[in-house]
């Protein structure tokens, strides 16, 4: 069997090589040492605590749009009459579709959830998640004049899912990017537990660029567990480990060996450390295995809740001390993902039937997901050294493009954790007018918050200080406000 270890790193050292030609080789290589050395500067630093950062990966691009809705007569005015009875969720019927929410401080607006996510209101009203408002790639901050005009410099292929994907995890939207912003961190945070016994960063959705370091690599497992051998136990296991440590004829052999050595102990390791929240009655709140949609749809497995079960009991193994059958670390950093929001067609079931369809079974899975991760979290007593936050290739279009919505750019994102400034919105919610003066032409929200911005104030709670900040986010100084304040 192929291990994901090899498959990574072959990965990271094609990023690496792709870089040297676009920037020269001493560039790189003095990129390099100097998260070497902040890296040592950082071990210095008394980091005793358990963290954890949870990236919720919603790939395809979440029509936000519906996640958050204006409720205010007017405003709503504004959103039922752009959106159409293909997208706009109405505002009376059986059930009620607009979940309100109730901040702890007002914009002076009004704002309801999507109604399949009464478990994030519910978590909303207590202080347990926080809402960011257009949020999106950016180079500089920009308005819609200057957009129009060409007077700044544009992230390049704006409404590219690959690129976006890219650029969401990087924060690197104006060069060719080496690492993850993830992976970045991981890199400056290594040394604080340097014989952790497994990676800092675990990633449940494969290969993925935020976690892409120059130092650490992802270690990849599934919901599961670690990836195993297939087939192979008991003598025949101990037979290959014994083939794997004999000599051999060169270094590239050698080096093949040891990297399935170390996988086949690693993975023993893991799956020991976690066999202890094995059983599904395990979790006070139950992970849900099958989701159905509040406002009506027919149940289906979820992915979503599987990763997020699997990343409690990686978390749970992670903050036990060595010495109880855990990991012991202090730092861990986690990537997950569910696909289908790619939404230009099918988005809702048509005119008039606006709160069921795929997107509502989507906003469902989320909803459930999040909610009984958070609560495995309290359960843990972890509520306030974990945070989750979702990312997205980009958001979508206002208007519908007939089924569904088309490629866009600024979207609202959820950050959730008992660290969490909760019950609270930040950024500023986009003027809902097609031509108005967010939109680009036509729907696509110019970002007022980039995300720069969102990635930096997370890694702050995670332990990267503020002379360091410019080296995970080298654009982060062209933006008035480092620091959001949503924890």
């Amino acid at each position: 069997m192929k291990d994901k270890s090899v498959s990574v790193m072959t990965r990271r050292g094609f990023i690496r090589q792709a870089a040297c030609a676009a920037l020269g080789t001493g560039a790189l290589t003095a990129a390099i040492g100097d998260l070497r050395f902040i890296n040592s500067a950082v071990a210095q630093s008394a980091i005793s605590d358990y963290k954890a950062l949870v990236c919720i990966f919603l790939a395809g691009g979440n029509d936000s749009n519906n996640l958050i809705i204006p409720i205010n007569p007017t405003e709503y005015a504004d959103y039922a009459a752009i959106r159409t009875d293909v997208l706009a969720l109405p505002m009376s019927g059986a059930p009620i579709v607009a979940l309100p929410l109730s901040p702890l401080s007002s914009d002076g607006h009004d704002y309801g959830l999507h109604p399949a996510c009464p478990e994030l209101a519910t978590l909303f009203h207590e202080s347990k998640l926080s809402v960011l408002f257009n949020t999106g790639t950016l180079v500089f901050p920009m308005t819609r004049a200057q957009y129009q005009g060409g007077i700044l410099e544009k992230p390049p292929q704006l409404f590219s899912h690959s690129d976006q994907v890219t650029q969401w995890q990087t924060s690197i939207p104006d060069r060719p990017p080496l690492t993850g912003w993830g992976g970045r961190c991981a890199d400056l945070l290594a040394s604080v537990q340097p014989n952790a016994p497994i990676s800092l960063s675990v990633t449940l959705a494969g290969a993925n660029t935020f976690e892409v370091g120059n130092i650490i690599s992802q270690y990849s497992v599934t919901s599961s567990g670690a990836i195993n051998l297939s087939s192979v136990s008991g003598a025949r296991l101990q037979s290959l480990t014994n083939l794997l440590a004999l000599p051999y004829p060169n270094l590239q052999v050698q080096a093949y060996a040891d990297v399935g050595e170390h996988a086949i102990q690693t993975g023993g390791l893991l799956n020991s450390a976690i066999a202890s929240t094995a059983a599904t009655n395990y979790w006070s709140t139950p992970f849900p295995t099958t989701v159905t949609s509040p406002t009506g749809g027919n149940s289906f497995g979820s992915g979503l809740a599987s990763q997020l079960r699997m990343i409690a009991r990686l978390i749970e193994a992670g903050s036990r001390a060595a010495a109880n059958g855990g990991f012991g670390m202090k730092r861990q950093i986690f990537f997950c993902q569910v696909g289908g929001y790619d939404t230009h067609s099918g988005q809702t079931s048509g005119p008039g039937q606006t709160i069921v369809g795929s997107h509502a079974n989507l906003l469902a899975e989320l909803s459930q997901g999040m909610f009984a991760f958070q609560r495995a979290m309290e359960q843990l007593n972890l509520s306030n050294n974990v945070t989750a936050f979702t990312a997205s290739d980009f958001g979508r279009t206002f208007p519908a493009n007939g089924e569904g919505s088309d490629h866009g750019w600024g979207a609202h994102h959820l950050i959730m954790g008992g660290a969490v400034n909760g019950r609270r919105t930040y950024g500023r919610f986009p003027t809902l007018a097609v031509n108005g003066p967010d939109d680009t032409s036509t729907g696509r929200w110019i970002p007022t918050t980039a995300i720069d911005q969102y990635f930096a104030t997370l890694a702050t709670w995670f332990g990267v200080d503020s002379g360091n900040l410019s080296t995970v986010f080298p654009n982060l100084n062209r933006f008035a406000t480092p620091n959001l304040g949503f924890i």
